[in-house]
């Protein structure tokens, strides 16, 4: 399975109801977690199955689950990782927390739990960000794309993330302790009874916005997809015909050319892939 036959699967099951949806078979808590449930179903083709059956077959798709706490939020096997975000209006940008934009996950990092990286046999993976509108507990717009699409290679941000530890650490006369945070001061009164720490809080532009010079979908659609790969990783995929053979009302295939997120003056050949509903 990939992103592939998610795409072919939403187009014949457009959830827009997912809050109640999932919620309804007691899959969901809130918004984030149906959204969540709806991408594990588009990739999967889990829909109106009795949870045991479906339970089954997500674990034939599926090396790992995730959470907020421990990415990603899941992982196909001998495929892409998935990363669902969820946001409330269409001009949001995306929370990441302490967790810097990444193109890939790699098996090697730091952030990932033991059982993440003992999932399978793997050292990295190209990262899909499934980013959804959900208004008032309905999905309005849903958008696939890659890190390597969407994000600038690991070192932009790392560089960043060391520069502020060091200079941090830099201060005289404090009492650091080891973190994975940018820092951890202990002792910062004369009693010695505060400690600071010092986090980092990403976050980056939705997809919308990030490719509004390549989409043109407006938001006066009830529901609206969007997705793009570049030419390369399209080309990996041998099940395309899955969707360029599709005859649906409202779903197009479009050639782009992206800006490459690490030098936005060079374009990256890319397929644009739209589906709406009135």
């Amino acid at each position: 399975m990939n992103i592939i036959n998610a795409i072919y699967n939403l187009v014949n099951n457009p959830v827009r109801e997912v809050v109640s949806y999932y919620t309804g078979k007691n899959r969901a808590n809130n918004a984030g977690d149906a959204l969540e449930e709806y991408i594990k179903d588009l990739f999967a083709n889990t829909f109106d199955l009795p949870e045991d059956e479906r339970l089954e077959a997500h674990s034939k798709v599926f090396s790992y689950f995730g959470n907020n706490s421990n990415p990603p939020d899941a992982m196909l096997f001998g495929g892409d990782a998935i990363e669902t975000k969820k946001i409330e209006t269409d001009g949001k940008a995306i929370a990441l927390n302490s967790s810097y934009p990444k193109q890939k996950l790699r098996a090697d990092s730091p952030m990932i739990t033991k059982a993440c990286r003992n999932a399978e046999d793997w050292s990295e993976k190209d990262l899909i960000y499934a980013v959804g509108v959900v208004k008032n507990n309905r999905l309005s717009r849903l958008c696939m794309v890659y890190g390597l699409d969407y994000c600038a290679s690991e070192e932009c941000y790392t560089r960043i993330k060391t520069t502020i530890k060091d200079g941090v650490s830099a201060i005289p006369g404090i009492d650091f302790a080891d973190t994975k945070e940018l820092g951890h001061i202990n002792k910062v009164d004369p009693l010695g009874i505060t400690y600071l720490r010092v986090r980092g809080m990403w976050g980056i532009e939705n997809p919308w916005k990030v490719f509004d010079y390549v989409n043109t979908d407006t938001a006066s659609k009830a529901f609206s997809f969007m997705c793009i790969i570049n030419e390369e990783k399209w080309n990996t995929f041998d099940n395309t015909e899955l969707i360029t053979d599709l005859n649906v009302d409202c779903f197009a295939i479009k050639d782009i050319k992206v800006k490459n997120p690490d030098n936005p003056s060079r374009l990256v050949k890319a397929k644009l892939i739209t589906f709406s509903i009135e």
